[in-house]
């Protein structure tokens, strides 16, 4: 028989509620985007959290196949903000549209030591779950 967490709800208000007072870290886990398919062959990694300077490419909505940099990363709205993704105002004024992170894909990550230690844990611990497995 399966045991229950007890200390995980089901309840939809709360689960709501758990989302919108959710602190920056926990949003930052929660804007996370799967990797392309060559990227995630290469480093055994399937998602990982978005960041100013990944290059993306928008797979679902109204702006489907566009593909460019992330500009921003509003974590308080939980949107990203890609280059040459704008609407014109009507006083012409170009504003970036909020793209959703679960509306795109990883195509080119922008590395630097803290993420490729990122890389290195995530990658390590499928590692140690595929070998327990086989």
């Amino acid at each position: 028989m399966a045991v229950r967490n007890q200390g995980i709800s089901s309840s939809r208000s709360k689960s709501r509620k758990a989302h919108f007072s959710a602190p920056s870290s926990e949003r930052r886990v929660r804007m996370s985007a799967p990797l392309s398919k060559e990227l995630r062959e290469k480093y055994n990694v399937r998602s990982i959290p978005l960041r100013k300077g990944d290059e993306i490419s928008i797979v679902r909505g109204s702006n489907k196949g566009r593909d460019g940099k992330i500009t921003s990363v509003y974590r308080l709205k939980y949107v990203i903000h890609v280059e040459r993704v704008v609407r014109e105002k009507s006083n012409g004024q170009s504003v970036p549209l909020g793209i959703s992170a679960s509306n795109v894909v990883v195509t080119k990550l922008h590395l630097d030591k803290d993420r490729e230690q990122i890389l290195a844990r995530i990658a390590k611990g499928r590692e140690a779950v595929q070998s327990k497995s086989a």
